[in-house]
């Protein structure tokens, strides 16, 4: 097994580590491309290559050091080398969610005060384009891909591959620029501003330097043991923090970085290139759990109960043999049958088989999925952290790993709960600041301590367990927590069930939203013999309540095991006629609920549920595929929920 290169002390920009790599380590895979249905592989040395003229090319259409570039696309090696070439030349990179509305984009371009753009195709060149005459700053926009942009006639308007070879130019004239440029980069130069999702109103601008995102990176790298052997699949925004963190650690510890063909292909992309590290959030271990109950659901007899029955013992002594605790010989015999026949293949039909270190993280995940993944063998972690932390604050440890808490903190980084029960958090990855928002820095950055928003609390073995967040935890009017989060992801861990948004601060008691996945609820709707035309349609059924019913039922029976939960099982719910959406401002980019817009966008709704109608009507916005927007009309049922007497627990 290769060790990791040692980091100089000099080595402190993310440039300065590529020099290295392809200096020591030229012909080593560091990025990988399906691309057409075939993998592309690219050497530490071709990376050095590409970079260095890209960043010569913009330096020659006139990049100058402090200068902000945005980068708007999917994730591709070629994008992926602009945050490179851009801090090379001593530029900021400000990356932005490729789904993001014109509004939103043309928010940030302002706000940051961007003068390039690179767009990966023609959809974001003409989102650019759209919004261009709103944004001053803006000088020059690049594109990646050519298809349907050869006829576009602007002066401003360059392909990349053109930017490259005005670098390869400009190169040969001046053969020291790159290096010179490279070197003058320190590690306290700001090269990042990562925004926010903007939950609670427009997003914050988090500032980085090459020390913050570098430190947190190798301390992960040191800690999971992470070699040049390891290899990650990216797929996440890479405007989020934690792609760049992740990505960074391929450059750091000279791993490939691999890129899917597109988010359809993802999932037989992974099964293809066999990642041994593997990161997703919980809605993406939600969704292929729900996968997997599916052609469960459509499998024959004998081969579903052979599953239930594995699952059963999984349950049972599979976290114990994944930790390494003693467990009975039979046990573990079948256990071993039940790996060979279930599974192995399971893990081997989600390209998993290989992967040695999984995190999930950037929102909390329910412990019944958390410990469905742990049961059959797959080392699923979870990682704590803010953008303004670049993501690094508590990480769980091999050999104690709990559903219900994130773990201790990190290396090197400090946890403290403040007397109003908020989590501080001091880490390597500290921002610097909000970008040109000296109020906010000044009430999250206090005294070298980030205020996360978080409530949260230490258990007696130091883990920290995360609530909720701060501003949602409430109490209902006879005094029991109510805390949102946790009961939705409750909600969430049944297939049947994509969202929820609980209500109940300040209330009687509690109340929810529910969003019903339309494939796993299509598909036992196809099996029940229940047509439908419309995800409307299929959720105001009244077969498809009786369903989420009991699943609310079960949520409520393991609630009433609760002391300090029971006075919040859910009495009411109704199913949302429409899917919360991004595009229409429910959600953030992350799927993050966005809890203040709903309440005022679906408030008769809710007040429905705590009047105790059994219908109301309601008319909301909705965003269409072209990005035209409409208003849908509709009646909504709402359904009262079985409740249960609290369960004492016995002495």
């Amino acid at each position: 097994m290769s060790k990791v290169i040692a980091r100089a002390q000099s080595e402190d920009t993310l440039p300065k580590l590529l020099l290295r790599n392809a200096a020591k380590t030229p012909k080593q895979i560091a990025f990988r491309e399906k691309d057409y249905g075939i993998w592309q592989s690219y050497t530490w040395k071709e990376v050095e290559e590409n970079v260095r003229a890209l960043a010569l090319g913009l330096h020659k259409l006139g990049l100058k050091r402090g200068d902000k570039v945005s980068i708007v696309g999917d994730n591709r090696p070629h994008l992926y080398w602009v945050f490179l070439a851009v801090e090379a030349m001593g530029g900021v990179a400000v990356p932005i969610y490729q789904d993001s509305g014109a509004e939103e984009v043309q928010y940030v371009l302002n706000h940051a005060e961007v003068r390039f753009v690179i767009a990966e195709n023609q959809e974001q060149v003409d989102k650019i384009l759209e919004i261009k005459d709103g944004c001053p700053s803006i000088e020059t926009l690049i594109y990646y891909f050519t298809r349907g942009l050869r006829d576009y006639d602007l002066p401003f308007l360059h392909g990349y591959a053109d930017v490259q070879q005005m670098g390869r130019e400009l190169d040969k004239a001046e053969p020291d620029l790159f290096h010179r440029e490279v070197e003058a980069g320190s590690g306290d130069d700001v090269c990042l501003i990562a925004y926010t999702s903007g939950t609670t109103g427009n997003p914050k601008g988090v500032m980085h330097t090459h020390n913050s995102i570098i430190t947190s990176a190798e301390r992960v790298i040191e800690f999971e043991g992470l070699t040049p052997e390891d290899e990650i699949i990216c797929y996440l925004p890479m405007a989020w923090v934690g792609d760049h963190f992740f990505f960074a650690q391929g450059v750091i510890a000279g791993f490939p970085v691999s890129c899917p063909e597109s988010a359809e292909t993802l999932l037989g992309d992974i099964r293809e290139l066999g990642p041994t590290y593997f990161f997703a959030p919980p809605a993406i271990f939600e969704n292929l759990l729900t996968n997997i109950t599916i052609r469960m659901e459509d499998a024959g007899r004998i081969k579903k109960r052979m599953y239930d029955r594995a699952i059963d013992l999984a349950r049972k002594v599979g976290i114990d043999i994944l930790e390494g605790r003693s467990v009975g010989f039979l046990d573990r015999i079948r256990y071993a049958i039940g790996n060979f026949l279930v599974y192995g293949p399971l893990k081997d039909n989600l390209g998993l088989t290989r992967v040695r270190l999984a995190y999930t993280g950037g929102a909390p995940m329910g412990p019944d999925i958390f410990n469905f993944y742990r049961a059959i063998g797959f080392n699923l972690k979870q990682l704590y952290g803010q953008t303004e932390s670049c993501a690094y604050a508590c990480i769980q440890r091999n050999g104690d790993v709990r559903p219900d808490t994130v773990g201790p903190p990190a290396p090197g980084c400090e946890i403290r709960i403040a007397d109003d029960g908020e989590v501080l958090v001091k880490s390597p990855g500290n921002f610097t600041a909000y970008y040109k928002n000296d109020e906010a820095t000044a009430e999250t950055l206090i005294d070298g301590w980030i205020h996360t928003g978080d409530a949260g609390i230490f258990t007696d073995e130091g883990h920290l367990k995360v609530i909720d967040r701060a501003k949602d935890v409430g109490k209902l009017t006879d005094g029991t927590l109510f805390a949102p989060q946790f009961l939705e992801n409750k909600l969430k861990f049944f297939p049947a069930i994509r969202e929820a948004v609980c209500h109940g601060a300040g209330r009687d008691f509690v109340t929810a939203f529910i969003n019903i996945d339309l494939e796993a609820v299509g598909n036992w709707a196809e099996r029940h013999n229940i047509s439908y035309s419309s995800y409307t349609d299929l959720a105001g059924r009244d077969q498809v309540y009786e369903m989420i019913a009991d699943c609310v039922d079960q949520v409520n029976q393991d609630l009433a095991k609760d002391s300090e939960l029971a006075g919040s099982q859910i009495r009411r719910f109704l199913l949302l006629h429409k899917e919360l959406d991004a595009d229409d401002g429910e959600l953030t980019r992350t799927r993050k609920v966005r809890r203040r817009i709903i309440a005022e966008r679906y408030d008769p709704l809710i007040e429905a549920l705590f009047s105790g109608a059994e219908e109301a009507t309601i008319e909301s916005q909705v965003t269409y595929e072209d990005g035209r927007k409409g208003m849908m009309k509709a009646n909504v049922k709402v359904r009262d929920a079985k409740t249960h007497a609290p369960q004492r627990q016995a002495a």
